[in-house]
């Protein structure tokens, strides 16, 4: 099962991991969330990450303190 966040407009998103490739040639992981399950979707957030809502409701993943 997907990790869900629901905001406080009573909106779910799922929690996605994708991996790209830079122009440089390095692979960076982006974390996102969408509101429907994709494939990428994970089961839990990353450790040492955290969800938080920004001012307009969407979930943002940031590095725990």
């Amino acid at each position: 099962m997907a990790f869900s966040f629901t905001n406080s407009k009573d909106r779910t998103y799922y929690l996605h991991r994708k991996d790209t490739t830079l122009k440089n040639g390095r692979t960076q992981t982006i974390y996102f969330f969408a509101k429907e399950i994709k494939d990428g979707a994970l089961d839990a957030v990353p450790d040492g990450y955290m969800v938080s809502e920004s001012r307009n409701g969407l979930p943002v993943l940031k590095k725990a303190a």
